[in-house]
């Protein structure tokens, strides 16, 4: 393709021409399939062309597919917010909708600023990040984010950088303990100390790591340790549960894995879309709408693309099949036969480690191993998506599994089975004795 007009990211294999796809699989244009086990990118939870949603986004394609904000009754667009939460379990929420998990977060931003302003405190404005995290492709989000490979240029960072250390082993520097534990938190308190609490208005985490790390999960009781420290100190916490949200780990939110951590800001896109049609949304606490509202400041400006009827009918048909599934209880854990068929390839020689949660998770490999197991893998028709750069030295590389949250027990059997030969292949060729 390197005659190509279209510009674009390359990952370390060639595309796949594909006829069509449905369900969990990939169907190739010489009549083969291939088991999405990444859910494209981590986005497509219930599956490629799910009936429900196609027949739903057909019905409202033929009745108004964009209706102006402010001139027309946006009625479908109040059921989504009223069914999103309730499907998170966080009532009295006041709900933004928007088109992209990146504009969500920097609505997510300017909330948290004006939040902070109408208690009074005008130099709030920082927003504090940890060194392993991805919330967003533009300017702004590059700037806050700390995937290493992609920080933009010193000048066009915007004088931004992230602020505190993650609780991951190997990520958090001069880390007092064997394995990070929930006070590792205090390092969040002390950049906020460092930089003055004056002028913090929120810390935004990731409460499961996602591809930029490879699914790292915080230590038990850390989520609720930063949220008591940043109250302590009158910040906001605004979790980007983009790719987190709705059922990918297993629960509801990410953040439901850990009592006491509901943040006061919520941003949710993948989940919520499911690769159907551009969607994204804010959730704010009920103290923090009380605050917008009575600010006496107007509230972010919406895109032309944000919260149409069509977006909104996908929203909730696909809230529809995540309710169908089980993936709204939040009664339980779903997900451990993925969590399973990852962990069985523990030992492998190509394997340093494996890490995740519900249906997310990744598998770290040997150096200079990933492209072969991409391709192993594509030769057991199994689709995987690889990440990089994720140690503090710029090494690293893995792949991430996560199949669709409604992956029948034979196409998690088949993922398992995939997995397993395409890891042993590589191991054996990689133990294999060189010859000159």
């Amino acid at each position: 393709m390197s005659d190509s007009v279209l510009l674009s990211t390359r990952q370390p294999l060639p595309p796949i021409d594909y006829s069509h796809a449905a369900g969990a699989w990939i169907h190739t244009a010489d009549g083969d399939r291939l088991l999405d086990a990444a859910s494209g990118l981590v986005c497509v939870n219930i599956g490629h062309a799910h009936p429900h949603v196609v027949e739903c986004l057909a019905r409202q394609a033929r009745t108004a597919t964009f209706a102006t904000p402010g001139a027309l009754l946006p009625s479908v667009q109040e059921e989504l917010a009223v069914r999103l939460t309730e499907a998170v379990n966080r009532p009295g929420d006041g709900v933004s909708l928007s088109c992209s998990g990146t504009s969500a977060v920097e609505l997510a931003i300017s909330y948290a600023r004006l939040i902070q302003r109408r208690r009074g405190h005008d130099g709030r404005h920082r927003i504090l990040t940890a060194r392993l995290g991805y919330h967003g492709n533009s300017a702004l989000t590059l700037g806050l984010s700390g995937h290493r490979r992609r920080r933009p240029h010193p000048d066009d960072a915007l004088g931004l950088a992230p602020a505190f250390d993650p609780p991951y082993p190997g990520q958090h520097a001069n880390c007092p303990h064997e394995r990070c534990r929930a006070s590792c938190a205090d390092s969040v308190a002390e950049a906020v100390d460092r930089l003055g609490a004056g002028s913090v208005a929120a810390v935004l985490i990731e409460p499961v790591n996602g591809t930029t790390g490879g699914a790292y999960v915080p230590p038990p009781g850390y989520l609720a340790e930063l949220r008591r420290a940043c109250h302590d100190l009158g910040v906001l916490v605004i979790h980007d549960e983009v790719l987190t949200g709705l059922g990918r780990t297993g629960r509801p939110l990410g953040s439901d894995h850990c009592a006491d951590a509901a943040a006061d800001i919520v941003v949710l896109s993948k989940g919520l879309s499911a690769g159907y049609v551009p969607l994204s949304a804010v959730l704010v606490n009920p103290a923090g709408v009380a605050e917008l509202r009575t600010s006496g400041r107007p509230l972010p400006l919406m895109g032309t693309m944000s919260a149409t009827p069509l977006q909104a009918v996908a929203g909730l048909a696909v809230l529809d099949v995540l309710a169908e599934i089980g993936a709204l209880d939040s009664t339980r854990l779903r997900g451990g036969d993925v969590t399973a068929a990852v962990r069985a390839v523990e030992g492998l020689p190509v394997v340093r480690e494996t890490r995740g949660v519900g249906y997310f998770h990744a598998v770290e490999l040997a150096p200079g191993t990933q492209t072969a197991v991409l391709k192993a893998a594509r030769d057991e028709r199994l689709l995987l998506y690889p990440f990089n750069g994720f140690h503090p030295d710029g090494t690293g590389e893995g792949v991430i599994v996560a199949p669709p949250l409604n992956s029948s027990p034979s196409e998690v059997d088949f993922l398992s089975d995939g997995l397993r030969r395409a890891l042993e292949r590589v191991s054996a060729r990689s133990e294999a004795p060189s010859h000159r």
